[in-house]
């Protein structure tokens, strides 16, 4: 592969990611007379925000923001930023109108009005939905309305690396090479908004796409800017064992029931009042307590059983179609007649580019904003969620905290400049490429990759603790030093996966370090963050945001922030 001297173009905005917020933020701005660009490096509808399944929440008819404000809070286990948490909720329902304005079509109740089904943590029924395919339901439906405003997608396009002039405190554009032939390219722009979604794939058994492999977190990781949170990643409960592919939340919101290898419902031992619809954390700490005591089902009694059998085939048919579909696919088993082997999987990252509620990047721990940068959707963290999400927030999120980052750079707009690129803007990521192509060792990526992904699943999991965590930390820097090492045997321009794979891998290795750091010195459990050695919350030391970074040498350095305390009073969580 030869590196070429890179194309250069120039637009008003760049956003990067073109899943729900990243496709809600690009309307904006196209409104508001941009010129914008959409860089993805796969198709938009082929973006992750498509396998959101269950619903989006919105407090409508006999309910209230106000509730959903509190179940938000409570779910985050009081970690949770709570005027972002008021805004998230005041707006829902403007939200939904509006995607439904779009053209959306939402399931309907026999009268007529939207459905909404129970979510876990959640007082009412607030997830409107259609069927068991709601993200990819909002999904289309946003991108058809992008293209029709004549939006610029650049898809196939891997970005590489911010153009950020430290001293300004300033982005000014983007690096990114194209994965069909291997060409770079520098995307100048006055705004970028990152919305490249989240990072589980740094875990074994996890729920998300290929390409969520955090590449955001890095990239602005590698220009000294800080992370937030990132120690609280979210394991789902019922993905599908062993393959973690999602089943929804929303098998479990029209009455399905989880049981171990004893036929018990375990869920009276460890949420009594609200059983299989406690939080996301609370039921997946008890399926893996259920698991690690003997009492898992299957082979390898490594599962529990979701039954949902008792609900009938239509109802089956005509909410949960495609959760059908997945069991019968990676399992052989049909949920009408046959319960369906589950277990936690990693699947979203409470964690990621510090923002404030307008999507206006944060530099650090002082909340200093960083001039031209946005971040919305699971990259970013303007801590909605807190410790621990609630399920369909995060459609929610994606799509309101889009749409205010396109309604912030059009009025930041006018007082964004312009700095110009030129080609050697270019010459770190290119020069990241030569040496990967170029080192000439004996490691794999692909089995260095994998090391990675099952220690983290075993050390940093649902359940750590100060032994493990410790021994992660190693890990980490031992695979580091070996990816120095690694050998890429494709040299070749057109399409080399290797490649991409490799640079993603990079990625992964940095901001795995931050989510061992921030678990090693969160001496306390809080939401989806449990440390057996210390059991229990401790608001007086750890009722604070984590801040990280990396510094020269590549050492994790953390810092801390407060959390905005609002009307609700941290309280004892119990369900």
């Amino acid at each position: 592969m030869t590196c070429d001297i890179p194309n250069i173009y120039e637009y008003d905005v760049v956003i990067v990611g073109a899943g729900l917020a990243g496709l809600a933020a690009a309307i904006e701005c196209k409104k508001a007379g941009l010129k914008i660009c959409v860089i993805s490096k796969i198709h938009p509808l082929r973006s992750h925000s498509g396998a959101a399944q269950g619903g989006i929440n919105a407090a409508l008819r006999e309910d209230d923001a106000k509730s959903h404000e509190f179940d938000t809070v409570k779910g985050g286990d009081y970690l949770g930023d709570q005027s972002a948490i008021k805004l998230l909720c005041d707006r829902a329902p403007e939200t939904i109108r509006y995607i439904e304005n779009m053209g959306a079509v939402f399931s309907r109740e026999s009268s007529g009005v939207i459905a909404q089904r129970q979510f876990g943590g959640q007082s009412k029924p607030r997830a409107c939905y259609a069927k068991d395919r709601t993200g990819l339901t909002c999904l289309q439906t946003f991108y058809e309305q992008a293209d029709r405003l004549g939006v610029e997608f650049c898809e196939e396009f891997f970005v590489g690396d911010l153009l950020f002039d430290a001293d300004r405190n300033k982005v000014y554009g983007i690096t990114a090479m194209k994965i069909k032939d291997g060409a770079f390219s520098v995307f100048n722009a006055r705004a970028v908004l990152f919305a490249m979604g989240g990072y589980a794939r740094c875990y074994e058994i996890n729920s998300n796409a290929h390409a969520n492999t955090g590449d955001a977190l890095s990239i602005a990781l590698r220009r000294g800017l800080s992370l937030e949170d990132m120690e609280f990643v979210q394991f789902h409960p019922t993905g599908l064992n062993p393959s973690g592919i999602l089943i929804s939340e929303a098998a479990r919101g029209e009455g399905g029931r989880l049981f171990n290898s004893k036929n018990e419902r375990f869920m009276s031992r460890y949420a009594p009042k609200k059983m299989e619809l406690a939080p996301r954390d609370v039921v997946s700490r008890a399926i893996e307590t259920e698991i690690a005591e003997g009492r898992g089902a299957g082979e390898n009694k490594d599962a529990v059983w979701l039954d949902l059998t008792h609900l009938g085939e239509d109802l089956i048919a005509a909410k949960l179609p495609e959760l059908r579909d997945l069991a019968i696919t990676f399992q052989g088993l049909d949920m009408v007649k046959d319960r369906v082997m589950i277990r936690a999987t990693a699947h979203y990252s409470m964690g990621g580019i510090p923002t404030d509620i307008d999507a206006r990047v944060k530099r650090d721990e002082t909340a200093a904003i960083v001039e031209g940068f946005y971040a919305a959707g699971e990259c970013a963290c303007v801590s909605v969620h807190g410790a621990n999400r609630l399920g369909a927030n995060s459609l929610l999120e994606a799509a309101l905290f889009g749409r205010v980052a396109g309604e912030t750079i059009a009025k930041d707009m006018a007082n964004l400049t312009l700095k110009n690129a030129d080609k050697s803007d270019a010459a770190g990521f290119m020069a990241e490429v030569d040496r990967l192509l170029t080192q000439n060792g004996n490691e794999s990526v692909a089995k260095l990759r994998a090391e990675l992904q099952k220690s983290m699943t075993k050390n940093v999991g649902v359940f750590r603790d100060q032994e493990r965590l410790a021994k992660q930390k190693e890990i980490i820097k031992d695979i580091r030093d070996r990816f120095k090492k690694a050998r890429l045997t494709d040299k070749s321009a057109r399409y080399n996966t290797e490649l991409f794979e490799a640079l993603e891998f990079g990625h992964m290795l940095d901001f795995s370090a931050l989510i061992v750091e921030g678990a090693l010195r969160r001496e306390e459990s809080r939401g989806a963050h449990y440390r057996t050695d210390f059991p229990d919350r401790d608001d007086a030391k750890f009722l604070r945001h984590t801040f990280a970074a990396l510094d020269k040498n590549g050492e994790v350095k953390v810092a801390y922030a407060p959390v905005d305390i609002g009307d609700h009073k941290p309280q004892k969580r119990s369900y």
